[in-house]
């Protein structure tokens, strides 16, 4: 007993380091495993036996090859990258609007877009019983987050939905910025964008990476007030022209969405031209105010398509807003020149024109080619058109789109005109969205 009760110490301590031995094995072990990962598999414990050496040597020599080809694969796409965006950028810099095809947009081309909302209309006009329009409203404004405590009427004197849509809201609701140096917003929606156009084309920004020239929004025959570049002079001995001696491409070149369109003589926009871009969600109020006391000279009907708005379309559809149907109103103010346009959608393709109520938008089109010619209107008395006042009640959208700003506004020392609003930001019917100080 004695020999084997000596014969168990030793095989005790022999075990408990063997365990202990294992436990350092296997915290290494791990700390190596963690090791590897961070620092992308870098190299192997050299403490192992010789035929697990040969293996990890193996696996070492194709390790780094891959991540070598991964560097330079990605290496090469980055320098693409930066080859197209410099290309892209002499293009615009030239004038230049470089159209590329969109999966997207091609797809959505396939598809009844105007039958489609003009279904949706029709349906939107059906007159709901009494009893059935509470809860129907309330249900709308619920999911799209409309305020109902605005609404001017009861809400069971509201026929239809597409009533409903283009309500008018309580007196005092909106009150306008009465101050003689803003320009207040014409609805109520979200910013997108806003800036001034200062390069060649005056190029508007859709998102970052896509833009659209103002010209191509506003039509070829706008009164966008523009500067012909000389290039037979130097950059400091350009010629002032009009609009409609830098402007003289074609309808059919914008609205087909060719591979290029390019003007025929560079054109930048004179000093002192801003734009703005607001979006109205389908909760949003729906009417159109005027921004400024002004003169509309003339209205501009383009029968494009009826893309949808929303963020997603913006950045996936490549000049939406010169593709989609339109209105455009121009006209004159105390600074200049006004041009506003008011974008359709899908399901939003009637857009009514308070000043001009014969007006029809979302018909059937004529002829099987897209797109038709702008419709033009010039109202009377020619030379002073309609004056409204600062917010006036000019249009109304028959659910939520886009209206786009390009006004001129003062840029000297003593009276410059600066935004009050950022990227992003809700703006309400009235509220200012830039100032200059009257010298």
């Amino acid at each position: 007993m004695k020999f084997r009760g000596c014969q168990r110490i030793p095989c005790f301590t022999y075990n408990g380091r063997l365990n202990h031995l294992n436990a350092q094995r296997f915290h290494f072990t791990t700390f190596l495993r963690k090791v590897q990962a961070t620092e992308a598999r870098a190299s192997l414990n050299s403490g192992g036996s010789s035929s697990s050496n040969s293996s990890s040597q193996g696996s070492n020599l194709l390790l780094p090859g891959a991540t070598v080809a991964t560097i330079v694969m990605l290496g090469l796409l980055h320098a693409r990258r930066l080859y197209d965006d410099q290309k892209v950028e002499e293009a615009r810099e030239k004038g230049a609007l470089e159209f590329r095809p969109d999966a997207k947009a091609t797809f959505m081309r396939l598809l009844p877009l105007r039958s489609i909302s003009r279904f949706w209309g029709t349906l939107t006009s059906v007159e709901l019983p009494m009893w059935l329009r509470p809860y129907a409203y309330k249900g709308w404004a619920r999911a799209f987050h409309s305020n109902l405590e605005e609404v001017a009427l009861p809400l069971e004197e509201y026929a239809s939905l597409r009533e409903f849509f283009v309500r008018r809201l309580k007196e005092g609701t909106r009150p306008i910025d009465c101050n003689p140096c803003c320009l207040v917003s014409p609805v109520d929606g979200t910013v997108l964008q806003f800036g001034e156009l200062k390069k060649a084309g005056a190029m508007i920004e859709q998102v970052k990476g896509f833009t659209y020239s103002a010209s191509s929004l506003l039509g070829a025959s706008s009164l966008l007030p523009m500067a012909v570049v000389d290039d037979n002079k130097n950059e400091d001995g350009g010629q002032e022209g009009s609009t409609d001696d830098a402007n003289q491409k074609s309808w059919w070149r914008v609205s087909l969405a060719s591979p290029k369109v390019r003007d025929p003589a560079p054109a930048c926009p004179m000093k002192g031209l801003f734009y703005c871009v607001i979006y109205l969600r389908p909760g949003d109020y729906h009417r159109i105010h005027s921004p400024v006391d002004w003169k509309v000279l003339g209205r501009r009907h383009f029968s494009g398509r009826l893309f949808p708005m929303n963020e997603r379309a913006t950045r996936t559809i490549r000049n939406l807003y010169v593709e989609n149907e339109r209105i455009v109103l121009e006209g004159k103010w105390q600074e200049g020149f006004m041009a506003m346009a008011a974008i359709g959608a899908t399901n939003i393709g009637s857009i009514e024109l308070f000043i001009e109520p014969t007006l029809r938008t979302n018909r059937p089109w004529k002829k099987m080619l897209h797109p038709e010619p702008p419709e033009e209107q010039v109202y009377e008395p020619k030379g002073t058109g309609v004056f409204l006042k600062k917010g006036d009640e000019l249009a109304a959208f028959n659910m939520g789109s886009t209206v786009v700003l390009v006004f001129q506004a003062p840029i000297s020392m003593s009276a410059e005109f600066r935004f009050c609003i950022k990227k992003g930001d809700r703006v309400r019917m009235g509220e200012a969205l830039g100032r200059w100080h009257d010298p």
